[in-house]
């Protein structure tokens, strides 16, 4: 959750005049990252709503924390690198407060040197031999893994890391080569048109084949690490400073910002084409139908990119070798202005092509409904809220709520007889939308309670008199359902209006945060990025934090991440849970919930694919918990043959379907005449909704709804 939040007057009159600095515009790189680190600790002393003491216990932490960051598999640093940097382990602090870089350049200085000797060292390793008969053991969980006593220690632990990835290659062939295999049986069967290529290859074939693959995987992974410049490390190195205050404090660089509005936002300046990175080259991948690159009639999917003019005055920058993230900041730009990419066609020639910017909307940042056909014969409507999207900047920028706002009126068009909200996996977004969505289904009324630094605190309230939607209505929820998702479901579920259902509980991020821009506080027109800073908590209507705990379902349905450590309970630096006292708030009863409950909970311990889900949600998370695996190529097999037999087991879950129907509107219908990419995404989206035993159940508990109007 964070929100736009700018500081007015009255905060500049309190102790953050200490904040203002006269540094001059840094002369290099050095001095830019001390302005950062001394404008960041102070940011942080004064804005936070939880300020930490930035004493030595502080600088344990995050010595602690940078290193989890940075090598957390100790796969780069030796134990007498880490004895080295052990040495500063209490001084991290004292570094902050002066901007001081000794322990910054010492780590990354000794990091980029570690990558140039175990480059060389892989390289070493696949020019021999590699043994995949040895009775060897690799560690997986990091917690158990030390750092190298030595070179031949560390060559040892890489030779044993590739061996797994070349076992895991190995795997993924013989997995390949059986679904063809299956899928050739089957078209033999039942004599249709055999078109399936199917290449058997022999096992020493599959070891060269997969080695190969790795060793490709492993150059491309240190090409990558060695074009990313120190500066990127600093991001890093920063983060760990401000995550240790909580886990969404965050420094962003100038481009990382850039990134970040982008999501936001939904939408993108540009031409509408995915850029992938392959070999050291770079390629255009999938284009947006209606987008520049698609409309220039002249680009297509797999073109190489050579050169990139991103404006007509200036010269052609090459772009082979370039990481993608770096290219695509040549290629996007001001609307309306030309972009010229040179690239090279599959069949060898070269064209320039020249494009003018459009915005680009990211259409999977929005809200999408659908009609939904129940078996019991009635029309529901779902919709799937990705997250809580706004535009401060445009007047006419698309947010969540008026998104939601038009999904309901095109269903109510349909005579749909209750609505589906999807809060699954939404992280959040704007809070003042939560408002605006809770205003579409009930009347005026407090949604959150917010608490600052300070203690004082405010009660934000919908003030819309006339929702648009009064009838039944059911949240879905799980694991990653955080912040402005735990609000509106908290508070619709406090006030009666909808049922929550899904995980046991939420992800549990009860905390609000705002950017400040670092240079605010700097007398230069530098950018030195922003802090994503923690200011205030947030509580439900009754009082109660949704820190650590989030929201709990009022029907409970286990999946695949209810047996994963994921929510803000598992973060060492997460803030407390607290409880302030409630508001005034009119509770409705428009439903028995516990009628819906026992109703729910008599299907589900009946639903054979549920109970048959619940199992493999467990075997996987065991998986997932596994502290070592076997290095031998005989008993990886044995290995993946026993998991194999019980993947088996679950094939099930992938042949299901919920029988339930879904129905595009007619606009959407022409669209995807028109609109190959929506045509795509339509289908895809559509599978997937058949496939969900969650919003099958949904359906189930929505039907039995009984609303009084």
């Amino acid at each position: 959750m964070w929100k736009n939040f700018k500081l007015n007057k009255f905060l500049l009159l309190i102790p953050l005049t200490s904040l203002m600095f006269c540094f001059n515009s840094p002369k290099n790189d050095d001095e830019k990252m001390q302005t950062i680190m001394v404008s960041v600790k102070n940011t942080l002393s004064y804005l936070h709503y939880s300020p930490k003491a930035i004493n030595d216990a502080y600088s344990k932490d995050v010595y602690k924390q940078y290193f989890e960051m940075i090598d957390p598999g100790k796969r780069y640093f030796l134990q007498s690198d880490m004895d080295e940097f052990s040495k500063h382990e209490t001084k991290l602090d004292d570094y902050l407060n002066i901007g001081d870089l000794t322990f910054y350049k010492l780590t990354t200085d000794r990091l980029f040197q570690r990558v140039d000797e175990i480059d060389k060292l892989t390289q070493d390793i696949f020019s021999k031999p590699i043994n995949l008969d040895e009775d060897e053991t690799l560690v997986l969980e990091n917690k158990l893994k030390k750092a190298p006593v030595s070179k031949q220690d560390q060559y040892n632990e890489w030779k044993k890391f590739i061996k797994y990835n070349i076992l895991q290659e190995i795997e993924s062939l013989n997995s390949k080569e059986q679904a063809q295999k299956e899928k050739k049986d089957s078209v033999q069967q039942y004599k249709l048109q055999d078109t399936i290529k199917l290449q058997i290859l022999t096992p020493e074939q599959k070891k060269v084949k997969a080695t190969d693959e790795v060793k490709d995987l492993v150059k491309d992974t240190f090409t990558r690490f060695k074009k990313r410049n120190k500066m990127n490390w600093f991001t890093v190195y920063m983060n760990a400073y401000t995550e240790v205050f909580d886990p969404h404090t965050n420094y962003y660089s100038p481009k990382d910002k850039e990134e970040f509005d982008m999501t936001f936002t939904g939408k993108v300046i540009g031409i509408g084409a995915i850029i992938q990175e392959k070999k050291g080259y770079l390629y255009l991948g999938a284009l947006t139908i209606g987008a520049p690159a698609w409309k220039s009639k002249q680009l297509t999917e797999g073109d190489k990119i050579l050169k990139v003019k991103s404006k007509p005055k200036d010269d052609a920058v090459n772009v082979v070798g370039m990481l993608s993230e770096e290219a695509v900041r040549y290629i996007r730009g001001e609307k309306g202005t030309p972009v010229t990419l040179t690239v090279q066609k599959k069949d060898g020639t070269i064209k320039e092509v020249t494009m003018i910017r459009e915005e680009v909307a990211i259409e999977d940042t929005f809200a999408r409904s659908i009609v939904v056909n129940s078996p019991n014969g009635k029309k529901y409507g779902f919709i799937n809220l990705p997250s809580f999207n706004a535009d401060f900047e445009d007047a006419k920028g698309r947010n969540a709520s008026d998104d939601i706002k038009n999904e309901i009126i095109k269903l109510k068009a349909q005579n749909i007889d209750g609505i589906v909200l999807d809060l699954r996996n939404n992280g959040g977004g704007s809070l003042t939308e939560v408002g605006d969505i809770m205003g579409l289904f009930m009347n005026a009324g407090p949604y959150v309670q917010v608490k600052d630094g300070n203690g004082k605190i405010q009660t934000l309230k919908n003030k819309q008199e006339t929702p648009i939607w009064t009838g039944p209505l059911v949240i879905m929820q799980n694991e990653l359902s955080a912040s402005a998702s735990e609000i509106l479901a908290g508070a619709m579920q406090d006030t009666g209006r909808a049922m929550i259902i899904g995980s046991p509980q939420s992800f549990g991020k009860g905390t609000v945060q705002t950017f400040v821009d670092l240079n605010r506080f700097l007398n230069t027109e530098d950018d030195f990025g922003s802090l994503k800073l923690t200011i205030q908590k947030f509580y439900k209507i009754t009082g109660e934090s949704t820190q650590r705990k989030g929201i709990v379902s009022d029907i409970q349905m286990k999946d695949f991440f209810t047996y994963a450590e994921i929510g803000e309970r598992y973060d060492d630096y997460a803030l407390a849970w607290d409880k302030i006292p409630s508001t005034t708030f009119q509770k409705l009863n428009y439903f028995d919930v516990k009628a819906l409950e026992k109703a729910s909970n008599d299907r589900m311990a009946k639903n054979t694919n549920y109970q048959l889900l619940l199992e493999s949600a467990q075997w996987r998370e065991k998986l997932d918990k596994e502290e070592t695996i076997t290095l031998n190529i005989n008993k990886f097999n044995e290995l993946m043959k026993q998991r194999k037999a019980q993947i088996e087991k679950f094939k099930a879950l992938t042949k299901f379907e919920n029988g339930l129907q879904f129905t595009l509107y007619p606009s959407e219908l022409e669209r995807e005449k028109k609109d190959e990419a929506f045509k795509k995404k339509s289908d895809m989206w559509i599978k997937n909704l058949k496939k969900d035993p969650y919003l099958q159940e949904a359906m189930n508990i929505i039907g039995d709804m009984n609303v009084k109007q």
